[in-house]
């Protein structure tokens, strides 16, 4: 597995003190992008909070999940949480360190009370002191909240005094693009009150009580149906059924209950028998949190496939660099207005932000049911360049291994790929999904994105009808940035071409 070490360096540590009789939640700030440009500490917002236990219990929620592991938990993982100022609210976001578990707490602008809020990306720190005094907190007195340095700290520190390096996979990375790419799809399939959600959220059991050796995992998954003004569990994929695998990978949200005003559940319509991610969003006073669960707790989300077709093409490139220099960092973007400024079709749009998502430039709010704007403080371009499946499908393609049976103008047709000492036939269905003769294909149908052959195939049919496009200099152009801190210690252990983590 290819991995880094990801080098965070912070002027002082977060912590939460009293001054004058009124608590100071100070949140530091390492390097990230801001509309001025770079920035080693930038600073984002200072200001009170309207619900303060509330958020600082939605902000332990956060970390919890950045240093778990639901699967091997033997293993260690830990990130600090990254922030995103968006001009009006402010988004805490994790991944466990299995990739299994998104997590976001959306700090809404009734939720902020105080100057106006900044616009940018970075990561913040959230020690193990700090941790503590958070959960020490205790009534709803003025908190406020301050997330970079103050301008003592400015002025009086020299250089960072807490730095933190941490192993930064490359899966994890891929596992951020495609959870924003599958909430996407996702439609609001149920929502409980706030006593429900309680009773519901607390009546789930700490394992996977159906746990079988019917999968990778070892475990069946759990599903859910909406049951008058609550959820009912069933063991079986039933109209109506959610996917709720791994129901333990939802004990961060214990975190919050108190403060719950609702439970809204977010998941693709029509299941059809197969397990499905799902997002659960616990709603408080001026904000939310939400988790976003993999089909199955050995399954991370960087396998999942969802990205690869608007990988595939140039057309995509271009236009995700066309795309790019329209952002200013929006909390909700608006595909129509993006379409009319692009002169691109809302589709082409969609396609652009999906890979922009693959570089950690946009994420996706299955509430607001609109992409958001934020640029992730790593090297997250390498989630693309070193996609396994997307690899071994360009250099299929290089080799020449690809033979077209039918011209890609007349339609659908099929395909033969050389793979080492196999040939794989690849055909094309209605609607234009491209189906395989390989081990993937039996395995998943099509459930976790394409095979490296059809992608091959997908690829080299647009090479034929389509001529590579070319950006003038009239066109604007905003490659992915540099990444803010060192990255060391690469570890050159090629990825697996099936991916299945």
């Amino acid at each position: 597995m290819s991995r880094s070490v990801q080098a965070l360096a912070y002027a002082r540590p977060s912590a939460l003190t009293t001054e004058g009789g009124a608590g100071l939640l100070g949140l530091e700030t390492s390097g990230g992008l801001t509309p001025v440009g770079r920035e080693a500490h930038p600073q984002f917002f200072a200001g009170f909070l309207s619900s303060p236990q509330a958020a600082a219990r939605g902000l332990l929620a956060v970390a919890d999940v950045a240093a778990a592991r639901y699967y091997q938990r033997t293993l260690r993982a830990s990130l600090d949480p990254v922030v995103t100022a968006g001009g009006d609210r402010l988004r805490f976001e994790s991944f466990s360190g299995c990739c299994g578990v998104y997590a976001r707490l959306d700090v809404l602008p009734e939720g902020l009370d105080g100057a106006d809020t900044g616009h940018g990306t970075t990561n913040v720190d959230v020690n193990n002191p700090l941790r503590e005094a958070l959960s020490r907190l205790s009534g709803d007195e003025p908190l406020h909240l301050r997330v970079g340095p103050d301008e003592l700290a400015v002025t009086t520190l020299e250089g960072p005094v807490v730095e933190k390096k941490v192993p930064l996979p490359d899966r994890w990375l891929r596992g951020f693009a495609e959870s924003q790419a599958i909430t996407a799809a996702f439609d609001l399939r149920a929502e409980l009150s706030a006593a429900e959600a309680v009773r519901f959220l607390r009546s789930l059991p700490r394992t996977n009580a159906t746990a079988t050796a019917a999968g990778p995992g070892g475990r069946a998954p759990l599903w859910v149906v909406p049951a008058g003004r609550t959820l009912r569990p069933t063991t079986r994929p039933v109209p109506g059924a959610v996917c709720l695998p791994g129901p333990e990978r939802l004990a961060a949200l214990q975190r919050v209950l108190r403060h719950a005003t609702a439970l809204r559940v977010y998941a693709p319509a029509g299941p059809g028998g197969a397990a499905t991610a799902a997002a659960w969003e616990v709603a408080m006073p001026g904000m939310r949190l939400t988790l976003t669960l993999s089909p199955e707790p050995s399954r991370g989300f960087s396998g999942e496939g969802a990205v690869l077709e608007a990988l595939a093409g140039d057309e995509a490139a271009a236009d995700a660099d066309l795309v790019s220099v329209l952002l200013s960092w929006e909390p909700r973007i608006d595909i129509a207005d993006l379409a009319a400024q692009s002169a691109l079709t809302p589709q082409r749009v969609r396609a652009a932000l999906t890979r922009l998502g693959t570089a950690g430039r946009v994420g996706y709010d299955a509430a607001d049911a609109a992409y958001f704007h934020r640029e992730l403080p790593y090297d997250a371009h390498r989630a693309e360049a070193r996609n396994p499946r997307l690899t071994a499908a360009r250099t299929l393609l290089a080799d020449g291994a690809v033979h077209l049976h039918t011209p890609a103008a007349a339609g659908a047709g099929t395909a033969t790929v050389r793979s080492g000492e196999r040939h794989y036939q690849v055909r094309e269905a209605a609607g234009g999904v491209l189906s395989c003769t390989c081990q993937w294909w039996a395995d998943y149908r099509g459930r976790r994105g394409p095979c490296k052959h059809a992608l091959a195939v997908r690829m080299a049919r647009r090479d034929r009808t389509t001529p590579t496009p070319s950006l003038t200099t009239t066109t604007p152009s905003l490659t992915t940035p540099t990444p803010s801190l060192a990255n060391t210690a690469v570890d050159s252990t090629a990825a697996a071409a099936g991916d299945t983590r």
